[in-house]
C-alpha cells in the first residue's frame, strides 16, 4: 500500500509539476530523468537489502536487482515498438509523453493483474512454470528471427472494434484525448495511438512477466521491480529515440536474456540427473542476464548496422 501510494504520488508529481505544459524533451532532460529513475531504483533495492530481506528471503535484493535489470532490458526493445508507432501515426514530439505517460499507467495496472494471476497459478500449478520457461524460449527464438517488432497497427482488433463504435476525429487537438465538436464528443486520434500502446504492451507483457517469474515468485520483488522499470521508460524512450538504430544487435541480446531464463525454469525437470547443477544461483543469473545485455551493446557499437553505415556514405 505504501509503495503503491509513492508511486502515485511521483505520477502526479511528473504530470502536474514537472511535464505541466506539453513539450518536446531534450535528450539532456531526457538523460537526467533517466537517470533519477534509475537512481531511484537502486536506492530501493538498498531499502529491500536492508529491511525487506531476512533469512527467509536471503537474496530479495539480488532478485529485485535480476528482475529490474531483466525488465529493463526488454523494455528497451519496447521503445523501438513506440517509436513505430508515433512514426506511423505522426505524433508530434511534444505529445508524445502524454501518451506514454497514461500508456504507463494502464500497462502497471495491468501488469499487476498478471503478475498476480501469474504467481496463483504457480503456486497452485507448479507444472505451469515449466510452460512459461517453453514460451519464453519460443519468444527468444521468434525475437532472433526478427518478427518481434512487427506491428501493423490497422491489423490491431481493438482499434478496429473501437473504430467501429467510436467517432474519431481527424487531427490532434494538442494533448486532448477527447473533444466536443458540434455537439458530437469526438475521440482524437490521440486515444487511437493509446490503444495501440496500450494493446502492444500486453503482448510484451506475455513475455517479460514470465522472465521476472523466473526468478522470482515473490510478488513484492516482481511487482516492485516491473514498476520501476516501467516509470523509467518514458524518460529512456526520449533519452535514446535518436540513436536506437545503433542497437541493432540489441534483440539479439533480448532474445538470449529470453531463452536463458527459460531455460533455467526447465532446468529442475533435469534434477534426476543433473543434481545440484540443476539450478541456476541468482548471482550466476544476474552476471548473465548483465553480460548478454553489456555484449549486445558493445558489439552494437563495435560493428555498426550496414544499412546505417550506406546512408553515412
Amino acid at each position: 500500500m505504501l509503495f503503491n501510494g509513492f508511486v502515485a504520488a511521483m505520477l502526479v508529481a511528473d504530470l502536474k509539476v514537472f511535464h505541466r505544459k506539453a513539450h518536446a524533451a531534450k535528450i539532456r532532460e531526457a538523460l537526467l530523468w533517466s537517470a533519477f529513475w534509475v537512481g531511484l531504483a537502486l536506492v530501493f533495492n538498498l531499502g529491500i537489502y536492508f529491511w525487506y530481506q531476512n533469512p527467509t528471503r536471503p537474496h530479495a535484493a539480488l532478485e529485485f536487482l535480476t528482475g529490474y535489470l531483466l525488465e529493463k532490458s526488454l523494455s528497451v526493445d519496447n521503445l523501438f515498438v513506440f517509436l513505430l508507432i508515433f512514426s506511423y501515426f505522426t505524433v508530434q514530439s511534444q505529445y508524445q509523453h502524454n501518451v506514454l505517460f497514461w500508456g504507463i499507467i494502464g500497462a502497471m495496472i495491468l501488469r499487476a493483474i498478471f503478475i498476480i494471476a501469474g504467481v496463483a497459478l504457480i503456486r497452485k500449478f507448479h507444472w505451469v512454470i515449466y510452460i512459461f520457461g517453453a514460451i519464453l524460449i519460443a519468444s527468444g527464438v521468434k525475437m532472433a528471427k526478427g518478427k518481434e517488432n512487427e506491428v501493423k497497427p490497422e491489423n490491431n482488433p481493438v482499434l478496429k472494434l473501437f473504430r467501429r463504435f467510436a467517432p474519431v476525429a481527424t487531427d490532434y487537438v494538442g494533448t486532448k484525448f477527447f473533444l466536443r465538436r458540434n455537439g458530437h464528443m469526438l475521440a482524437t486520434p490521440l486515444v487511437v495511438v493509446l490503444l495501440v500502446v496500450e494493446t502492444t504492451d500486453i503482448v510484451f507483457a506475455m513475455d517479460s512477466i514470465p522472465a521476472v517469474l523466473g526468478i522470482t515468485q515473490d510478488p513484492f520483488i516482481v511487482y516492485t521491480s516491473n514498476i520501476f522499470a516501467i516509470m523509467g521508460l518514458r524518460a529512456l524512450y526520449f533519452a535514446l529515440a535518436g540513436v536506437m538504430d545503433m542497437f541493432h544487435h540489441l534483440h539479439y541480446g533480448l532474445s538470449a536474456i529470453l531463452a536463458f531464463v527459460g531455460v533455467k525454469m526447465l532446468l529442475p525437470l533435469l534434477e534426476p540427473w543433473l543434481g545440484k547443477w540443476s539450478e541456476i544461483p541468482i548471482g550466476l543469473a544476474l552476471s548473465v542476464v548483465a553480460g548478454i545485455l553489456a555484449l549486445s551493446i558493445i558489439t552494437s557499437i563495435i560493428w555498426p548496422s550496414k544499412k546505417k553505415t550506406d546512408t553515412a556514405a
